[in-house]
């Protein structure tokens, strides 16, 4: 069985609301008890602008995996869902692919998901996605905000963004955002 270690030293959330998609990432990385770096970028635009995706895990595997999402989008011409379940499915079955310790999400304004090395491709029902060390943190005021307020999904991102970095060690409060209409 492989092991996969749980996935420290960064926050990414997305939600979908009222047509728009937001993403938004911390610029932490730390490497043990040490911050290496403050303002790294984890969000990227793919397929000419039409998806988010961000990554928490190692770099170098993140970008494995971008380049890998990236090819599954052309392949079957911008189909997000059909993109990640391939890449899923490949993650999972690849011996090389297996190795790498990271973790995807990737959005468009109609669909969320998160996809995971153990093949999982994940679309909660609530529309929103959170990965990384403080991911529990945003999720959670991302939900009471979901319910409670009118504000939109990137008002949103950016204050349970503000939250997570508050609680979690590992998230700071250099916010990048990304959104889509």
């Amino acid at each position: 069985m492989a092991h996969h270690p749980e996935i420290h030293s960064t926050t990414v959330i997305g939600m979908l609301r009222d047509g728009k998609a937001a993403l938004g990432a911390d610029g932490q990385v730390t490497l043990g008890a040490t911050v290496m770096k403050q303002s790294a970028k984890k969000l990227r635009r793919l397929y000419n602008n039409t998806i988010l995706t961000g990554f928490a895990g190692a770099t170098a595997d993140a970008f494995t995996l971008l380049q890998r999402f990236e090819e599954k989008l052309e392949q079957h011409r911008g189909n997000l869902s059909r993109s990640a379940i391939e890449l899923a499915r490949d993650w999972r079955t690849d011996r090389y692919l297996r190795r790498l310790e990271a973790m995807l999400i990737a959005m468009n304004t109609q669909n969320a998901f998160i996809i995971s090395g153990t093949g999982d491709v994940i679309e909660p029902d609530d529309q929103i996605v959170a990965i990384g060390s403080g991911s529990m943190y945003a999720l959670s005021a991302a939900r009471a905000l979901q319910t409670n307020t009118s504000l939109s999904a990137k008002e949103i991102v950016e204050k349970s963004m503000g939250i997570a970095a508050e609680i979690c060690i590992y998230t700071n409060s250099h916010l990048s955002l990304e959104t889509l209409e």
